[in-house]
């Protein structure tokens, strides 16, 4: 009798031993917070009329943006240089129509804010400028042209902007790491010699992966005078890697590179999907032209951010960037055309240290 009791107790103990156990683990279960790591994406849109104007001074509801057909809210709006804000500093208007555009006004005419220029100044900001200058063997012809181009862009940008210059050929250089005194960015210039193979995507990808370690906008200035003929990595994968990173690639070249149909072809396909544009120039002289117009862009462009919203594809996503109402029904918006997710990167890691 005494054994039963035991073995009985025994039993009983082990019951609301296991019992408490299960309710502590029922509430652990119900006290657990998931946390889920969204990265925000950053849009450089460039808006222009059916003339190939500019149109400045919309406000973020003439916006929208689509990832994979979903739409965004977007989390702050900036516009040319000027540092992205929230919507809530942003006065929404009085009206809008069934389009989604504004119902009175011109929806391209300023808006009127209420910070004290002090305030609006200190928010002004530039972008990160990396400089990619081609010192192969295709550079004989026309060096000195291209360093005068190169050191003009570099001497005429706005006071807020940072450059940095790089050189590729074979081999990639950096002559002049991220600052804001120009005189160090152009003496890097005027150091470089031309001569040896050429690795441009090689030299780009290394660029980006400097590019993405800075925040705030950066952009990527590449001249190219010919085609690729020593690079490791293929175009494409440099040109995703832009993507995601959020890096907008302005390739300048001379008619001697549309020569070769591939790196035509490439050279487009890599600016337009990035956000960015290419330029062919008809002569050396040309090419200050083509840096010129780079310049303006840089200034007129529109900075939107979003957090993506649920979205199950973990693969490549794209992006689409439209104009709201029938006032900018001729208009064209340029901006890059996906990204894939950051867990889902590998280019960046498999890109070799210099």
């Amino acid at each position: 009798m005494p054994k039963r009791i035991v073995l009985v107790s025994v039993l009983c103990l082990g019951i609301f031993s296991f019992a408490k156990v299960w309710l502590a683990t029922q509430q652990d279960q119900t006290d657990t917070v998931f946390h889920v790591n969204v990265n925000m994406v950053q849009l450089d849109v460039a808006v222009t009329d059916k003339k190939g104007n500019y149109v400045t001074g919309l406000t973020p509801w003439d916006f929208e943006i689509y990832e994979d057909g979903i739409a965004q809210q977007m989390a702050t709006f900036g516009e040319e240089n000027e540092a992205p804000r929230r919507l809530e500093d942003y006065p929404r208007p009085t009206a809008l129509s069934k389009t989604g555009g504004q119902a009175h006004g011109d929806a391209r005419q300023p808006m009127v804010r209420n910070e004290s220029p002090s305030r609006v100044a200190s928010m002004v900001v530039g972008a990160n400028v990396f400089v990619l200058f081609d010192t192969s063997n295709y550079m004989y012809r026309g060096f000195v042209f291209a360093q005068d181009a190169i050191a003009e862009f570099v001497r005429s940008l706005d006071h807020p902007y940072r450059v940095a210059f790089y050189s590729y050929s074979r081999n990639f250089s950096r002559l002049c790491m991220l600052t804001t005194d120009r005189s160090v960015a152009i003496s890097g210039v005027r150091e470089t010699v031309a001569g040896d193979d050429a690795a441009l995507y090689d030299g780009l990808l290394m660029t980006l992966k400097d590019a993405a370690r800075c925040s705030g906008r950066k952009v990527i200035v590449a001249f190219s005078n010919g085609p690729d003929n020593a690079s490791m990595v293929a175009p494409e994968d440099v040109r995703e890697v832009a993507q995601t990173e959020g890096i907008p690639i302005y390739m300048i070249s001379t008619q001697q590179a549309r020569l070769d149909p591939v790196s035509t072809a490439v050279f487009g396909r890599m600016s337009s999907s990035t956000g960015g544009k290419s330029y062919f120039a008809k002569d050396w002289q040309d090419q200050d032209k083509a840096f010129a117009s780079i310049r303006d862009d840089l200034a007129h462009l529109y900075t939107l951010t979003y957090y993506p919203k649920f979205n199950p594809n973990n693969g490549w996503r794209s992006i689409s960037v439209k104009l709201a109402g029938p006032a900018f029904k001729d208009c064209h918006v340029r901006a890059r055309s996906g990204y894939r997710p950051r867990s889902n990167r590998h280019f960046m890691q498999a890109a070799a240290a210099p």
